[in-house]
Order: structure tokens, then sequence, then C-alpha cells
């Protein structure tokens, strides 16, 4: 009995030995990136105060455990949504800063960018950064949510701003005004697509939009 109890401690220090002298642990039995995309899919859908853990556990096709195992709690898990979601359906308004010549074809490109992003088949319409604070009553992810579209507003102002300073703009532009302006029609547009309005519909309020842009 003891040469027996020897061999198999001597096999699993071998195992051990093997994977770098950590016991091996029970393989994950599911891909966390699917599981990530299928969080994001019920948040988005729903919200975040609407989605609770056995939604989401029912969703991502995993229990309980395993989804605080691989991702921490609810809330933890939709700051990592938010940013998926962010680097995946919601950079555009950012590429659009970053490329376009003008503050005025940032804003243009960054509306009709949205009309087409918002109602785009294969996913829920709108912005989740938008539909997930409605009714919500957690107060860090309602700061977070909050922060996140003023993060937004001012980088349109920043751009502004510079605008006005190269002649773009009339001198006497309030670029806070306009930028909240340009806010406002894209969380507009966010719920308009939520409530059904059609790509050609929200392009057609883009162009609306614009014709009030300031001329220089």
């Amino acid at each position: 009995m003891a040469s027996t109890r020897e061999t198999k401690a001597q096999v699993r220090v071998g195992e051990q030995a093997e994977s770098g002298g950590r016991p091996r642990g029970r393989p994950r039995s599911f891909d966390r990136a699917t599981a990530l995309e299928k969080a994001l899919l019920a948040f988005w859908e729903h919200g975040y105060e609407a989605t609770s853990v056995s939604d989401l556990t029912r969703a991502m096709g995993i229990g309980t455990p395993s989804l605080y195992a691989a991702f921490g709690d609810k809330q933890a898990l939709f700051a990592e949504v938010v940013r998926e979601y962010d680097d995946r359906y919601g950079c555009f308004g950012d590429r659009a800063l970053a490329e376009e010549p003008t503050a005025r074809a940032a804003v243009e490109r960054t509306l009709r960018e949205a009309a087409v992003a918002y109602t785009a088949p294969g996913h829920p319409h709108g912005c989740l950064v938008v539909h997930a604070a409605t009714n919500c009553t957690t107060p860090e992810v309602e700061q977070s949510l909050r922060e996140r579209r003023i993060a937004g507003i001012a980088a349109f102002e920043s751009r502004m701003k510079d605008a006005i300073a190269m002649g773009e703009l009339p001198p006497d532009t309030d670029a806070g005004a306009l930028a909240r302006y340009v806010g406002a029609i894209i969380q507009g547009m966010s719920q308009q697509a939520r409530d059904g309005a059609s790509r050609e519909e929200l392009e057609a309020l883009a162009e609306i939009a614009m014709a009030v842009w300031p001329r220089s």
C-alpha cells in the first residue's frame, strides 16, 4: 500500500512539473469571447438594470459560478461589455473625429454612420451606452455611463474649438452648445432606432441636423 501511495504522489509531482509547478485546474468548458458577446447582446437589448444574473447565464449558456469565475460580478461584466461595445460597435465617432479634415465633416460622418450602426441587422438597435442607462438605479453604473456620454460631447467640443481657432467656424460660435446639440441628435437617433426608425429615416434626420451648421 505504501508503495502505491508513493507512486501516485510521484505521478502528481510529475504532472505539476510538466505544467510549470502548478496543479492543473479544471479546463474552462466555454469560449470566453463568445460568452462575452452574448452578454453584450443581452445588456444591449434589455439595459443594465433589467438584465439579471439569471438572464445573463441563460443567454451566455454558462452557470453562475462560471460567470463569476470568468468575469467577476454583474457590474464587472458590464464594464467589460461596454469596453467591448466601444471597440466593436461604438467607435465610429472617434474615428470620424480622428480622420476627417474638418469639424463639419467629422460631425456629418458621425451622424451618417450612427444611422447605419443603430439600425444594422444582427444586433439590437440603438446605442448600448444610451439604452443601458434607462431606469438604471445602480449609482456606479449610472455614473460610468454618464461620464462616457459627457466625454463624447467633450471630444466634439474640443474639435469645434479647434475649428473656431482655424477659421472653420465663426469666432462667436458657442462650441459647447454646438457639441451638446450634436450629442442630443446622436442620443435621439439611438432612441428613434429603438422605436423602429429605419436607416433612411435617420439619414434624413442627419441631413436636417447638418442644415443648422454655422457658416464661417
